[in-house]
């Protein structure tokens, strides 16, 4: 269980292709340690991931077909920046909102508009997961906890603050990029009791 509360990113220094699936290598500050965080899991931009292997400022892990399928890591380039966050800890301040690292789908950037300091991300969305939105409800876009500002027909629009895009790799983006998506937990349990 996560926050979406990013303060550190990774780069993707090695990409290795398996029979079924990828095993990549991030390069982070984020410290570990090397006997008792493997095993452990890391938020990559929003997906739960197992540490396989700790060297030093290096981190390995694996990806299964099943979250090649549903991310956007089937598109991971070599020197492309992740977001990343650790699990949290019983008694951790909860910031952001409860994020699993269970990707429902990706959404795409349709357009980014500068407000001041402020970035206005609109964004598209498959049209199955727009039951779940609520204005004003949190989402975990690239693992970052999010407010909703406004639904569209065809998807939502989000506003980024500066101390945000700061720490994250949402300050990279652009138009037509492809972005994971988690939904709000309690909005799904919610709307499958109905």
């Amino acid at each position: 269980m996560f926050t979406g509360i990013i303060k550190k990113t990774g780069l993707i220094k090695k990409i290795e292709n398996l029979k079924k699936g990828k095993r990549i290598l991030v390069k982070s500050s984020l410290k570990f340690n090397k006997k008792s965080d493997v095993g452990a899991s890391i938020s990559c931009s929003g997906v739960c991931l197992t540490i396989e292997k700790i060297e030093k400022k290096y981190v390995s892990f694996y990806l299964s077909n099943e979250t090649l399928r549903l991310s956007n890591f089937k598109n991971l380039k070599l020197n492309q920046i992740i977001n990343l966050e650790q699990s949290l800890k019983f008694g951790d301040r909860i910031s952001g909102h409860f994020v699993q690292g269970h990707i429902d789908d990706v959404c795409k950037l349709k357009d980014k508009k500068i407000v001041g300091k402020s970035w206005y991300l609109y964004f598209s969305l498959n049209k199955k997961l727009k039951k779940f939105l609520v204005k004003k409800s949190s989402i975990a876009i690239n693992g970052v906890s999010l407010t909703i500002a406004k639904i569209f027909n065809n998807g939502f629009l989000i506003v980024v603050i500066p101390h945000t895009l700061r720490l994250t790799n949402l300050k990279y983006i652009k138009k037509n990029d492809i972005l994971n998506v988690e939904i709000d937990i309690f909005a799904k349990y919610i709307k499958n009791l109905k």
